[in-house]
């Protein structure tokens, strides 16, 4: 899952940048509203995490303008603790959720986490298909129980497919998705990702759809 950070206090952005990538996230950053604007209108981002008090362009201008461009990607806003009225502005701007400064980092994380369930269609931070459980909060894998170690590519490959299982992704979708903006993106990778999902899981849920791309579901009864 691929997010965007956009925060001009430049010791709060790494912090928050560096809890997401250590929760598996692939995390680009701005630190100005323009910069974020720019960003989050050309670029597909699973989730936002947008500060209101932004230098150049504030936070609520550059989130009413993504939502007139039709950008529906979730929308985190942080607020100061004493400005109820940021939060009205930024609900009323189209925020799904905010928290207020000061804030324990892991605040943030489950918040986020919750977005990008809630945007898929999940209630729950375990996830099913077949066999093979995902726990979004825990950031663990296991199959029939037994726990599976995954690299933190192959953790997001499989994360993305999980939040849309039963649709066929292809790997432009993938590349976009599972990469920050610095990678140096090569859909190629994405077989050899899948290749070792596959070997790791030892169950037949992601399937090749020729042309298209790739179909996360629970293999079929034998």
């Amino acid at each position: 899952m691929r997010l965007l950070v956009v925060e001009d206090d430049p010791d709060l952005n790494r912090q928050i940048v560096t809890a997401l990538e250590d929760a598996g996230y692939a995390v680009d950053r701005a630190f100005d509203g323009e910069e974020g604007h720019f960003l989050g209108d050309t670029e597909p981002y699973d989730a936002i995490v947008l500060d209101i008090g932004l230098p150049k362009m504030d936070g609520i201008s550059v989130l009413e303008q993504w939502r007139r461009d039709g950008k529906a990607a979730p929308v985190l806003i942080l607020t100061a603790r004493d400005r109820w009225s940021d939060k009205v502005q930024g609900f009323d701007a189209g925020a799904d959720d905010y928290v207020a400064k000061p804030f324990h980092m892991e605040e943030i994380l489950a918040r986020v986490r919750a977005l990008l369930r809630r945007a898929s269609g999940h209630a729950s931070s375990e996830m099913l298909c077949g066999p093979v459980r995902l726990d979004t909060r825990a950031g663990r894998v296991s199959v029939d129980g037994r726990n599976i170690r995954l690299t933190s590519h192959e953790y997001r490959l499989l994360a993305y497919l999980m939040h849309h299982q039963g649709r066929v992704v292809s790997r432009t979708e993938l590349v976009e998705h599972l990469y920050d903006q610095d990678f140096d993106r090569d859909s190629n990778t994405i077989e050899v990702f899948v290749g070792r999902l596959r070997k790791k899981l030892g169950a037949e849920i992601i399937q090749t759809v020729r042309g298209l791309g790739y179909l996360l579901a629970p293999p079929e009864p034998a």
